[in-house]
This record gives C-alpha cells, sequence and structure tokens, in this order.
C-alpha cells in the first residue's frame, strides 16, 4: 500500500493545491493515507427547534416561512430568511450565496444543519448546510472525517482527496501474524486504514483505531527491546571512576544537590566506572535539576580525556545549554573545551566545528539533531545524553551511540510518566527518577477560570509586562478550522495586538513555521525582545526563559493533564513568582479534572491522576499529549493497549527473537522499514 507518488498524481489536486497539502504536512499519497482525522463529525438526527443552544452545531427540519431577502454591506452579499417548526422559528443567514435565493422558497421544508449563535438576544444559524429531508437521511447517523485544514484547504478538498487516495491505493499484505490479531482481536491493516477515516459508526471507529494504535506501539516496543537485546552485557571500553574535580566543583556550587539529585548522579557515577555500557533514562519533573546531573556527568568524562556529547530537541535550548556550561566551567576554572553544533551554521562553521571535534580539541559538544550528521566524526566519544527524550526516535538514539563504539548512553525526559507504562516504553534503560524540587523553587500559583475571566487576564498579562516580565499563551490550534470549535493562535494573536497595550511586542509561534523561523521567533522570546507569545504546544519543549511568568491555556480541557503539567512547567524558572491560568471553554466535568492541575504540581501525581482519568472515549476532538510523538496512539488514553503490546512483543521475541519463522517473516521487513522520527 505504500505509495510515494505525490498528491498531484490525484484527479483536481494542481501544484497550488499542493502547495496548501505541504503546509499540513502532506506531500505524497501515502502522508495523505496517513493523515488521520483530528475529530469526527457526527450528522444526529434533526433537533426541534425549541431545544437548539448557543454554540452547538446541530440540525433542525422546517418550512421555509418567507422569501430569502439579499442586504449587501461591504462588498457581501447577506442572504436571510426564516424557518419554522412545531416549536419556534429560527433566522438563517448565509454570505455570498446568492444561488440560494431561488432554491429557499416560501412552504418548502429543509433540514438545516450549522453552528446556533446568538445575536441581537436570539438565536441563530450561520452558513448552514442545505439538505433536503431524503438528502440528510442518507448521512443521518454517519461519521464524517474532521482533518487538521490550513487557509484554503477546507475539510471537503481533504476528504474527497482521502477518499479518492483509498480507492486508489492497492491492498497493503497483512504482516500481523493471525494468532497475534485473533488473541488481541485486532482488525486487519486495510480495514482499519479504511475505517479511520470513514467510520460508520463508533464502534467500527474504535475497532480500526485500536489496530493503528497497536501497531505504533508495537514497532515501537519492538525496536526498544531489540535494542536492549543488543546492549545487554555490553561492555564499555570507557571506565570512568569519580573525578576529584567533579566532588570539589559540587562543594563549591552556590546551591546543595537535593538528596534526589545525590541518589542520581551516584547510579551515574557507578555506571560509568562499572565497565559496562551505560543506558539510563533520568526521569524529573520540569525544574528538579535533572541538567547539572548531565553537565558533572559530562565534565567526568571530559577530565578523563574523552569526549561527551549533549543532544536536545530545539537549537534554542543547545545555544542556551552551550553557553550556561562554558560560563559555568569559566567560573571554576575548568579548562574544558565546550563545541556547539547546530543545523543552521554556517557550510564553513560547520566544517571548522568538525575539525575540532575530530581532532579532539573540544571536549564537550552541545547541539541539536545535527550531532548525528554523517560527516561528524568524533575522536573518542564516550558519553552520550539527549535530553526531553521522547523528541528523538529510537532511531536517532541508536545513531548518535554508535557515532562512539562503546560509549555509555544516558537520556533525560521532564515528561512525567507512571512508572508502570516507563519500564514499558524505556525498555532498554535503567530508569533513575529525581522527585524532589530544588528548595528556592518558588511554585507556581495555578487557576482554572471560565471564558468570561478573559479580559482579567489580558489585564493581568499587561501588568506583568509592565513590570518587566513575559506571557505565553497557548491554544490548541494553528488557525481556524470550519469544524473544529477551538482557539487559534493566529486569529488570537491579532486579538492580543488589538488588546494589549501598542508598545507591548506580541508574536506567534506554531509547528508549520519553517525551523529558521521557529528558532527566530524562540531567539527573540529568550532574549525578551517579544513580551507575549501565542503559541501551540511547539513550546512544551524548547527554550529556557526565567523571565517568563505567566502561562495562559485556552481551551485546556482539550489537552491531556501531563501535557498541561509540561507547559506550565514553561514558567517558574526564575526570581519572580509564576503563574497559570488554564480557560476552560467546557463545562463543569472538564472543571472537575483541571482541578487537579490546579490542586498539584507534583508532575507524577498529575501523571498517574491522568491515567486513571482517561477513558476509550478520550482521543476525540483533538490529541491531548504528544509525549512519544504518534500519530494515534497516546500513552494514557491507550494504556491498556500498551500492555497487551508488551506482553505481545515479548511473546513473539522468545518464541522466535531474529522473526525467522514464516509467520513473523514480513513482520520482520515491516519492521527494517519502521523509523520513528
Amino acid at each position: 500500500m505504500i505509495n510515494q507518488e505525490p498528491v498531484t498524481s490525484l484527479k483536481g489536486i494542481g501544484e497550488k493545491t499542493a502547495a496548501l497539502f505541504r503546509k499540513i504536512g502532506v506531500e505524497t499519497v501515502e502522508d495523505l493515507i496517513h493523515d488521520y482525522p483530528r475529530a469526527y463529525d457526527v450528522f444526529e438526527a434533526p433537533v426541534p427547534v425549541g431545544q437548539l443552544t448557543e454554540g452547538s452545531c446541530l440540525a433542525v427540519s422546517g418550512q421555509i416561512l418567507k422569501a430569502a431577502s439579499v442586504k449587501r454591506f461591504n462588498h457581501m452579499q447577506i442572504i436571510v430568511t426564516t424557518m419554522k417548526d412545531m416549536t419556534g422559528s429560527l433566522q438563517l443567514t448565509w454570505y455570498n450565496l446568492p444561488y440560494l435565493v431561488s432554491t429557499l422558497q416560501p412552504g418548502k421544508i429543509f433540514v438545516f444543519r450549522g453552528r446556533v449563535a446568538r445575536k441581537n438576544s436570539r438565536l441563530v444559524m450561520e452558513q448552514p448546510e442545505v439538505y433536503t429531508r431524503e438528502a440528510y437521511e442518507k448521512v443521518m447517523n454517519s461519521m464524517q472525517p474532521v482533518y487538521g485544514q490550513t487557509k484554503g484547504l477546507g475539510n471537503k478538498v481533504i476528504t474527497r482527496a482521502v477518499a479518492q487516495a483509498l480507492a486508489q491505493c492497492q491492498m497493503a499484505r497483512e504482516y500481523l501474524p493471525e494468532t497475534l490479531r485473533r488473541k488481541y482481536q485486532l482488525a486487519e491493516y486495510n480495514y482499519a486504514i479504511e475505517h479511520i477515516h470513514f467510520p460508520a459508526n463508533q464502534q467500527e471507529l474504535l475497532f480500526a483505531r485500536k489496530r493503528l494504535v497497536f501497531d505504533e506501539l508495537f514497532f515501537f516496543i519492538l525496536s526498544v527491546r531489540r535494542l536492549k537485546e543488543k546492549h545487554r552485557d555490553a561492555v564499555s571500553p570507557y571506565v570512568m571512576g569519580k573525578s576529584q574535580k567533579v566532588e570539589e566543583l559540587l562543594g563549591r556550587l552556590p546551591f546543595q544537590l537535593t538528596g534526589a539529585q545525590k541518589k542520581v548522579l551516584a547510579q551515574v557515577q557507578a555506571d560509568l566506572e562499572s565497565g559496562l555500557m551505560m543506558n539510563r533514562l533520568i526521569q524529573g519533573d520540569v525544574g528538579s535539576g535533572k541538567t547539572i546531573v548531565a553537565v558533572l556527568a559530562l565534565l567526568q568524562t571530559a577530565l578523563h580525556g574523552y569526549q561527551g556529547a549533549l543532544m536536545v530537541p530545539t537549537e534554542v535550548l543547545a545555544r542556551q545549554h552551550w553557553e550556561s556550561i562554558t560560563e559555568l566551567l569559566a567560573r571554576y576554572g575548568l579548562t574544558v573545551g565546550v563545541e556547539l553544533v547546530t543545523g543552521s551554521m554556517t557550510a564553513k562553521e560547520k566544517r571548522l566545528a568538525y575539525e575540532r571535534i575530530a581532532s579532539h580539541e573540544v571536549d564537550i559538544i552541545v547541539g541539536t539533531h545535527a550531532l548525528i550528521q554523517e560527516k561528524i566524526r568524533y575522536h573518542s566519544l564516550a558519553l552520550v545524553i539527549t535530553d526531553e527524550q521522547h523528541r528523538f526516535g529510537v532511531g536517532q538514539r541508536e545513531a548518535l551511540g554508535e557515532k562512539g563504539s562503546g560509549a555509555h548512553v544516558l537520556v533525560m525526559s521532564a515528561t512525567p510518566i507512571p512508572r508502570t507504562l516507563a519500564i514499558i516504553l524505556y525498555g532498554d534503560l535503567d530508569i533513575s527518577v529525581i522527585d524532589e524540587m530544588p528548595a528556592n523553587r518558588l511554585p507556581v500559583k495555578n487557576c482554572v477560570v471560565d471564558t468570561s475571566y478573559r479580559d482579567k487576564a489580558y489585564q493581568f498579562i499587561q501588568k506583568e509586562v509592565e513590570a518587566g516580565r513575559q506571557a505565553y499563551v497557548i491554544c490548541p490550534m494553528v488557525e481556524a478550522s470550519e469544524l473544529i470549535e477551538a482557539e487559534n493562535v493566529l486569529d488570537y494573536t491579532k486579538l492580543l495586538k488589538n488588546r494589549l497595550l501598542s508598545q507591548i511586542s506580541v508574536e506567534c509561534l506554531h509547528g508549520r513555521m519553517k525551523p529558521k523561523e521557529k528558532n527566530e521567533i524562540m531567539e527573540r522570546f529568550a532574549s525578551g525582545e517579544i513580551q507575549v507569545l501565542v503559541s501551540t504546544t511547539v513550546v512544551e519543549v524548547g527554550v529556557n526563559v526565567p523571565n517568563a511568568t505567566v502561562m495562559m491555556i485556552e481551551n485546556a480541557e482539550r489537552f491531556g493533564l501531563a501535557q498541561l503539567h509540561q507547559l506550565r512547567g514553561r514558567v517558574g524558572r526564575g526570581k519572580y513568582q509564576s503563574y497559570c491560568i488554564m480557560v476552560n471553554a467546557s463545562g463543569p466535568e472538564a472543571q472537575k479534572r483541571l482541578d487537579i492541575l490546579n490542586h498539584s504540581n507534583d508532575g507524577f501525581h498529575i501523571a498517574s491522576e491522568d491515567l486513571k482519568l482517561r477513558g476509550p472515549g478520550d482521543f476525540f476532538g483533538l490529541r491531548q499529549s504528544g509525549d512519544m510523538e504518534f500519530k494515534l496512539a497516546d500513552i494514557f488514553t491507550d494504556a491498556n493497549i500498551l500492555k497487551e503490546v508488551a506482553e505481545a512483543v515479548d511473546l513473539i521475541l522468545k518464541e522466535d527473537p531474529l522473526l525467522e519463522r514464516a509467520e513473523n517473516r514480513l513482520l520482520g521487513k515491516r519492521l527494517e522499514e519502521f523509523i520513528i522520527l
């Protein structure tokens, strides 16, 4: 089924539309098939006019009361008419659709479906779709996919393109052994792909989704287990005992390590001197002090005459780490060379950096995924550290590890994951947890509010900015969607530019920007040039801004608790009191859930509560957490599937570790193709 033809090979998609598809990350027919819906629009039976509520998207059936009128306003044609049923009447409004005047004849009966708004104290339906009763009956109770969109590329165009792609694609060969599919009640692969896009009902959707989630988790865990086998009892040529200079530095630091930091540092030091390859994960809440443990391990490596590398997910964070390590070493008179390597460096800068690394002029190398480029040759790479592990796939982690034969591997994550799940997800790693916060860290003050609080929140942000601080505002969407009601970054940025003082610099950040643009925005925010940053969850990792004191999260009910906690961790990093304002645009149920965050700053407690609260229907709407960058799987919502997957992987590897049996050969082939980004 793999189809690498460009989307222009589909009927009706030219270069202009293909450019819009590229904006949502779709270039090939294969990309399109795996661009799964973000939500589903359920065509429910029409309701009486008397039951309509503001903000709902519903269908009503009734009779046109009078001929439609056409008003002109600012080059816009506004078509207005009224329909009625036994329970009342409803005004209907359309913009720039003049042909409807001849369709909407008085006395005729139609079904109108759209969003209900309140205008001048009465309910109206704006831009509703118009159906005959017979036509609506055909789609009634069906589930229509809702995709991530961009301006100029609406849901209908994407839906038609997906339907065409599925119709043209050849059937893929099933690669999961039948015994496995029967045991875990998994749909056939082709069925799952078709029905994740076009399910007839929720039961079909759940069946299709379970299979695709199972696959994502299955190949991830299988990759991790094979990595574990490869590294089991692997000997390392880099044996590094405790360094006197590291011990002296610890005594001179202006702060004391917490008990948890000391315990984890001792575990890392024991690994480094064991003679076996270290494969360790340090899990610690945002601000718990993982970085100093990593820096001390890098320093220990350098002082033994070897090289250490620290790989982080963004250029801004890489630069910040490079600056803070360089400053720390200079302050305490330690002569250790530190190099920064990022993708945006010029060819000449890269060449000179590569030469210094290859000749061991530098001991500690800090950078982004540029550290695993083929051209980099390390002289004696003994320790590899990756920060925010879930942003790097198993393949990337392995690639960096292979740059140094027998190098120790240390990965760090601020994503609080309950231990039961962490053991499955990080199966190739020993796990250390820093579960204690430094004493000098001020806890963030939290509040969960409804949408009526927004004006006060804007005033509060303005007050903080006037006091010299900065603020983040998080929205779940990049831009407005036809069918998903949620705040979006582009419109919200315009709104804040109008609402806040003109001298306050407001900019936006989102995942569709080019890496260079994102870096530039983050650099300007980190330097204080931008005072209010409106962003998607792309800021979840990436930059340390101690001056940012406000985190305002719109549509907080649409995010998982663990992810909200991650976002909140962007503030409270400096000496000033910080605040997190979570705006609940839903209702009392969501409020109850968000109150867990309101009353706790402990990431691991929040993660375990998140696990208890998620149910099988929680994936409707927007994806709730991006912990592992899966397309569909969510480790909280899908915790039960994750446990089944772990059991299935153990079973297969026990019986056929090399996947050589006839029933597992296709699975082995698929695993080779599988790359986690």
